[in-house]
C-alpha cells in the first residue's frame, strides 16, 4: 500500500471512530478545543467548554489537517458528512459540511445522533442533488435505507481533508480529538485532526 493510501486509511479510521463514539460508551471521549501545548507525547487541550484537557498521545500517533473548501466545491455524486438541526421549514439545517475525498466514500454511512448542539445529528451520505435558492442550496443526500435534505444557510463552515505535521499542532490552532476517558479531564488517542491555516475543525 502506497504511503498517500496508508494516509488515507488513517483518516478514514479517524472519523469512522468520530462517526461511531456512541453517548452512552461512558469510556469514550471526543473533545473541540484549542491547543495549549505539545509536549513530547502530551497535548494540552481547552475545549470548547472552557476545561483544560490532557491528551495522552499513543506510540506512533498520527495527525491530519481540516482545511477550508466552499459550498460550491460540492457537487452530486460527492460523499459529505454534514451536522444539522431541525428547522421550522421541516428541512434539517446545516451546522457544518465535510467533503469527503473521493477515496473515503462511505466512510460512517448513516444518519445518527451528533454532539454538536443540542437535537443535532450526523449524515454521512452521497450527494444525490442540490437545488440553490436565496436561502442556500438545499441538498438531497442518500444513505443505506434513508434520504435525507438538508439546507446550508449562508455562513455554514464548509471543509475537506488535507495534509498535516505534527508542526501544524501549535498553540492556537483549532483540534478534534476522539479518543479514550483515561481519568478527570485526560483522554488517551492515537490520532489528531487539526485544522490548518487558522480554520477551527466544525464538526
Amino acid at each position: 500500500m502506497s504511503l498517500s493510501n496508508l494516509k488515507t486509511a488513517g483518516v478514514a479510521l479517524a472519523l469512522s471512530a468520530l462517526a461511531t463514539v456512541s453517548a452512552h460508551a461512558a469510556d469514550k471521549a471526543r473533545v473541540r478545543g484549542i491547543v495549549e501545548s505539545l509536549s513530547g507525547d502530551t497535548l494540552m487541550v481547552k475545549s470548547r467548554e472552557g476545561k483544560d484537557v490532557t491528551i495522552a498521545l499513543k506510540s506512533g500517533w498520527a495527525v491530519n489537517g481540516i482545511v477550508k473548501a466552499s459550498v460550491t466545491d460540492i457537487k452530486p455524486g460527492d460523499f459529505v458528512g454534514i451536522a444539522s438541526v431541525p428547522t421550522d421549514s421541516g428541512v434539517n439545517g446545516a451546522l457544518e459540511v465535510l467533503i469527503f475525498p473521493a477515496a473515503m466514500k462511505g466512510t460512517g454511512e448513516g444518519d445518527y445522533g451528533w454532539d454538536l448542539k443540542p437535537k443535532s445529528s450526523m449524515t454521512n451520505a452521497t450527494v444525490a442533488s442540490a437545488v440553490t435558492s436565496v436561502n442556500g442550496p438545499t441538498l438531497t443526500l442518500t444513505y443505506k435505507g434513508g434520504e435525507k435534505k438538508i439546507s446550508i444557510p449562508p455562513g455554514t463552515p464548509v471543509v475537506t481533508l488535507g495534509n498535516a505535521t505534527k508542526d501544524d499542532i501549535k498553540t492556537g490552532a483549532g483540534v478534534i480529538i476522539n479518543g479514550t476517558t483515561t481519568g478527570d479531564n485526560m483522554v488517551e488517542t492515537d490520532r489528531v485532526l487539526v485544522g490548518i491555516d487558522g480554520v477551527i475543525p466544525p464538526m
